[in-house]
């Protein structure tokens, strides 16, 4: 049968929860089915740019894409059953959204490419430890402006809030202050500990029914966070990183896991680096809530970086602290990674 055929005989759907080489694990309400993936989703068929003269449109060249996975973590599929309790994976259903970062680059005249993390998510969580390993905010800027880059809620998560003397008058300074700075912004920011239970039911109640990414470095506690919310999970998902590698921009074993109160969670490997994928510099400052209403305004207008230039209303913003100066320092290091001089 060819793959044509496959095609139309694929009535079959389901979502790709889990993803090991050659193999996508697509659950649908009645079983989980292994499945390959169709020669026809690795091909890019290549138009002339002008019509025919017939009227039809005849393929000039059909492109062998060598590079990224054509199927994400979440992703709705169509797919024909073989009948031996796999199938082949015909069709990617549209996404409502995905989230992705750019590729390391090995050499200084390779190109990067985009990598799809996760496909029909309902938000993105970063993940910190408020200590033990101590936080560095410039990063949790940087998944939320991704977050943003790709039209996605995001809910900010301090774990291990029982390091730092609790939540209510006994947090110390530090934490107390960049949780009132991104609330300010709109982020609306959870203090958890997995020891005393604080903060566990929100957290809880913020997953139920959604399907949820973590986003943050080993070691901020996540393993312990799952394993609270549903015994055994972390342990899970920690075996799951272990296998993948540490930092490593892949997603080839990533797993999305169901909870058992509603929704389902994807933890992500925390990788070195975290490229914004597909954002012009003269966007970067859009993607940071607090600077958009100073976009435009200032004296050279759309083409002004909010750096050096003379007039910059983003920049007086920052003086009068209408923006953190925490945040605009993130701001220009992302704008340095999207190409700034």
């Amino acid at each position: 049968m060819s793959t044509k055929d496959n095609a139309s005989n694929a009535n079959d759907e389901g979502v790709v929860y889990k993803k090991s080489t050659g193999l996508y694990y697509v659950h649908t309400p009645e079983r989980v089915v292994p499945c390959a993936l169709s020669n026809r989703l690795r091909k890019q068929l290549i138009y002339p740019l002008a019509a025919s003269s017939t009227g039809g449109r005849r393929v000039r060249q059909v492109k062998e894409i060598d590079h990224g996975d054509m199927v994400a973590i979440g992703d709705r599929v169509r797919f024909y059953d073989a009948g031996d309790g796999t199938g082949l994976i015909v069709e990617v259903l549209p996404r409502r959204n995905r989230l992705a970062r750019r590729t390391a680059v090995p050499m200084p005249d390779a190109h990067a490419f985009e990598q799809v993390i996760v496909a029909n998510v309902d938000q993105v969580i970063p993940v910190f430890a408020a200590a033990s390993p101590p936080p560095h905010w410039n990063m949790l800027d940087r998944y939320l402006a991704s977050a943003e880059s790709f039209y996605l809620p995001a809910l900010v998560c301090i774990t291990k809030l029982d390091l730092v003397g609790g939540a209510g008058e006994k947090l110390n300074d530090e934490i107390q202050s960049v949780t009132a700075e991104y609330r300010r912004t709109g982020y609306p920011v959870l203090l958890v500990s997995a020891t005393t239970g604080e903060g566990m039911e929100e957290l809880r109640q913020a997953l139920g029914g959604r399907t949820s990414v973590l986003v943050g470095k080993s070691g901020v506690g996540k393993t312990t966070l799952l394993n609270t919310l549903q015994p055994g999970l972390g342990l899970r998902v920690r075996e799951l990183s272990a296998r993948t590698g540490k930092g490593l921009h892949t997603t080839t074993g990533l797993e999305l896991f169901p909870l058992d109160f509603g929704g389902a969670v994807l933890d992500t490997p925390g990788a070195r680096e975290y490229g914004l994928w597909d954002v012009d510099l003269e966007d970067v400052a859009l993607l940071f809530p607090e600077m958009r209403p100073w976009v435009g305004k200032c004296r050279f207008g759309r083409t002004c970086l909010h750096n050096e230039e003379p007039g910059c209303a983003v920049r007086k913003a920052v003086m009068t602290g209408s923006i953190s100066p925490r945040r605009y320092q993130s701001y220009l290091r992302l704008c340095e990674d999207c190409g700034a001089p």
